[in-house]
Formats: C-alpha cells, structure tokens, sequence
C-alpha cells in the first residue's frame, strides 16, 4: 500500500489564527465523522426511550456539544498515549503530537478545558446518566492501551465509543432494561465492525511496530467478519425495538441501514486505503439511517 493520510490542514483549519491549526487538528476538527460516529448511538438511545418531544431535543443538542467535547477529549488522550507510535506510521506521522507541533503539557491542559465543557454538559442531565458518563471515562483513558495487550482494540473501541447508546437511553428514559442492554449490544457491533474497516488503513505499518488490530488479525477474512459484525448488529437493533415495544414502522425502515452495511461488505477492498476511509465515513450515513428508523417507530 502506499503511504496515506487522513490529516487535512486545508480548508476550515487554515483560515483559523496559526496558533489554533495545531489544537484543531489534535481534537480532529478537520475530520468531524468521529463526533459523528460518538453522537449517533446518543441518539440512537434516546430516541429509543421515546420522551417526550421537547425532552428528546433537548438531550439531543446536549449530546451533539458533548460528543464534540469528548472525541477531542480521546483523541488528546489517544494521541498522548501513541505519540511515539504514530511517529512511525505514515497516516499519523503529521499529528501536532507526534510531530512535535504540540508538547505533551500543552495537550493537558487542552484536556483539561474539554473535560470541563463536558463535566458541564454531564451536569444537565439525570444522576443515572451522569453516574454513566463518569464511568464512561474509564473507557476512554483505557482504550489507547488496548492495542498494546490484545488483538481487539477495535471491540474496546466499541465499548467506548458505543456507550453512547446506553447513557442516551438511560438520559431520555431515567432508567436501565433489557432494550437498554440490546440497544448497547448493537452499537459495539457496529463500532467494531467499521473501526475494523478503519484500521486496514494502518495494517502494514501495525506489523511493523507490533501493534495489533483486528485488520491484522482477520486479514483477508475481513469480509465475513464484518458481514458477522453488521448482521449481529442488526438483529441487536431488532431486540431493541421489539424490547422497548417500538412502533411497527421501526422494522421496514431498518431495511435502509441494513442495506448500507451490506453495501459496505461487498465494496471492500482492504488493499485500499483510501476505500476504507470512504467506507469508514459512509457509516455517518448509516448511523442516521438508524436514527430515521427509531423515529419511524415513533408514527
């Protein structure tokens, strides 16, 4: 494979002030589908739990700035934790850590102001929800060491970035059941099978530097895994209808998503950098097919 990367420096990021670019970059600004991919199974949970109207509106705009503030939260955390890594990969050599563009110092306290306009955002909703959402965090400073320990950083990655699902639901609803349990199941599903997409970009580099990831561990068996994955994932998502006793047009308006990440398994080519990373982005598209679907359960 030749050598990639997903950094863009264009655009938005330089027409902001010089001395901004660099932290833009390390919250990832320029490649927003990760506070998409953290945001969605929010909403997917709240609007499972079916509040009322103006609840769930409320709860969604409150996730979108907490998703924002905690994917930058684990990229700083991330990109502290793998900054002599990355150096040797060629897609995250230019990261403002890794390049030394930002010290180690400077990215605390960076991570010490997303942490607070989260904790102020935890601070709006239920104590269920925030007792969740302190728990979340150690997910989140876990998660980069991962890779180091196991072959399944990307199903850690689900856990993290999926808790979404859960805290959502738990947020809307005021408590926790079995589609609560269904609805978290499919959101890990999920996350591991497009983190899985996600990493092939890196799997060369990976065996270089020993670190480990289910692109490297599954090879080219990569598509039955990921057809296993989305499958397992949409009847988690059935469960959660059925368990929380959704509106019938729930189900055919499921067909929309399921059709997407169908899509996506015979359109692989994990030879391809570049098709990953534009399969890996189509999932903003299937996560809002999701949402579409719940509230289609709402009629």
């Amino acid at each position: 494979m030749t050598p990639h990367t997903d950094i863009n420096a264009s655009g938005l990021i330089a027409r902001m002030p010089p001395a901004w670019q660099p932290y833009l970059l390390l919250a990832r600004v320029d490649r927003p589908i990760g506070t998409w991919l953290l945001f969605l199974p929010g909403l997917w949970g709240i609007l499972l739990a079916q509040a009322s109207a103006w609840d769930s509106v409320r709860l969604i705009l409150l996730f979108g700035v907490g998703s924002l503030a905690m994917r930058a939260a684990g990229c700083v955390v991330n990109d502290l934790w793998d900054r002599d890594i990355d150096r040797q990969v060629a897609r995250t050599a230019g990261r403002p850590l890794a390049s030394g563009a930002i010290r180690p110092r400077q990215a605390l306290v960076f991570l010490a102001m997303l942490l607070l306009l989260g904790l102020l955002v935890l601070l709006q909703l239920n104590p269920l929800a925030q007792m969740l959402g302190v728990g979340s965090l150690l997910l989140v400073g876990l998660y980069p060491l991962a890779k180091r320990v196991t072959w399944w950083p990307q199903l850690v990655m689900g856990f993290t970035f999926g808790f979404g699902a859960p805290m959502g639901f738990a947020a809307a609803a005021g408590h926790i059941n079995a589609a609560w349990v269904a609805m978290y199941a499919a959101a890990i599903l999920w996350d591991l099978g497009f983190d899985t997409i996600y990493a092939h970009q890196d799997r060369e580099d990976d065996a270089l530097v020993g670190v480990r990831s289910t692109a490297r561990l599954f090879g080219e068996k990569t598509r039955p895994f990921l057809a296993a994955c989305y499958a397992a994932a949409v009847a988690m998502l059935i469960a959660a209808g059925w368990l929380s006793n959704i509106g019938p047009w729930f189900y055919p308006a499921l067909l929309l998503p399921a059709g997407l990440l169908a899509w996506q398994v015979a359109a692989l080519d994990i030879n391809d950098p570049g098709n990953c990373l534009r399969l890996f982005r189509a999932n903003r598209d299937v996560g809002l097919a999701v949402g579409l679907a719940l509230l289609a359960g709402w009629l």
